[in-house]
């Protein structure tokens, strides 16, 4: 048993709102991991890293991650920062990795002010640049297809999504669109 697609990218890119909608297209369920890790910690993700810190939020979140991958045959997204964990990059590795890229200023408008976002809660513009940079490389290394959201609808990415896991099933390679742009 293994994912159709696992969804990853920074936080404001729309894995939940694009694994959702994905799932619904494929006729698959979506699992999403924070909201396991809210369901074993009984309380939100904010919570966590309050009361028990990021160490233990990142202990819960390996856990939620390989169980995910183990357990669910439909789409599942990760958290923003999942693909941090060593084990989780392996774990991913021979998966179809769906890397949803979205710019700074984009995902500003999307998150908004964070309150629920521990890890942007100070300075979102520069917590999330500095996120961005820590991890597109590590987005761009796993991502077996990558599709842009900035600027458009979640269907049209959908669709793009789709075309490209049937091209990649067809031809047994890797989908997704050009690299990224630079933000301006």
């Amino acid at each position: 048993m293994r994912p159709k697609a696992v969804i990853i990218g920074p936080p404001g890119s729309g894995k939940t709102t694009i694994g959702g909608a994905l799932a619904e297209r494929l006729g698959v369920p979506l699992r999403d991991t924070d909201a396991d890790i809210e369901r074993a910690a009984g309380k939100p993700i904010g919570e966590i890293f309050i009361d028990d810190g990021e160490e233990r939020f990142r202990e819960l979140e390996r856990a939620a991650v390989a169980a995910a991958l183990a357990e669910h045959d439909g789409v599942v997204a990760l958290g923003g920062g999942a693909v941090l964990a060593a084990e989780t990059q392996r774990a991913l590795a021979g998966q179809t990795v769906v890397y949803l890229r979205v710019g700074l200023s984009e995902a500003i408008k999307r998150v908004g002010l964070a309150a629920a976002r521990p890890l942007l809660v100070l300075n979102p513009r520069s917590q999330m640049r500095k996120l961005l940079e820590e991890r597109l490389p590590i987005y761009e290394r796993l991502g077996t297809v990558q599709v842009d959201t900035d600027g458009r609808e979640p269907a049209d990415v959908v669709e793009e999504i789709v075309k490209a896991l049937e091209d990649a099933a067809f031809t047994g390679g890797r989908g997704g669109s050009s690299p990224p742009e630079e933000d301006a």
